[in-house]
């Protein structure tokens, strides 16, 4: 991992280049740039959500109707989100790719976020694994999570762990 910008429309390019039809996310402020950017294309709708738990349950029933969605939320959200994951998610064998925004992460560990200081331990929890991005980078590990999903048939996470510049 390099610690750099990682550019919203370098991961959109990544998740078109993947076929994904569908992005299910609860917009912050911290991904603003990048729904900026997916909204410049129609190749990916977003289904916006009230609350992160009920992410996992619309990116399965789009996975049964034969799309290939991905949800997008922040660590705080995917803990609201424990059951979908466990009963949907895991329990089901979605194969989705999770981006979950690492609010709080630091690469030296040091935080005082118990949001981040628990996200790694959570996804250990249910066996979901994982890779963390910072830049433009690391973005070789978004089909790497793709070739997990199919290669598992279980939910992959791609920790954001650095904010989206324009762009």
């Amino acid at each position: 991992m390099k610690h750099g910008i990682l550019r919203a429309s370098k991961l959109v390019a990544a998740l078109k280049a993947q076929g994904v039809t569908h992005l299910i996310a609860l917009p912050d402020s911290e991904t603003s740039h990048f729904h900026h950017e997916l909204r410049k294309s129609s190749a990916i709708e977003i289904v916006p959500v009230c609350r992160e738990g009920e992410a996992i349950p619309i990116a399965a029933g789009l996975w049964i109707a034969g799309k290939k969605p991905v949800v997008m939320i922040q660590n705080a959200g995917l803990y609201e989100s424990g059951d979908a994951l466990r009963g949907m998610a895991v329990g089901i064998n979605l194969p989705v790719v999770m981006f979950i925004g690492y609010r709080g992460y630091n690469r030296h560990g040091d935080t005082a976020d118990t949001a981040a200081q628990i996200l790694e331990p959570f996804m250990h929890l249910w066996r979901v694994g994982f890779y963390v991005i910072e830049s433009d980078e690391d973005l070789d590990r978004v089909p790497l999570a793709f070739e997990q999903v199919q290669k598992q048939e279980q939910p992959w996470a791609v920790l954001i762990g650095s904010e989206y510049s324009s762009g």
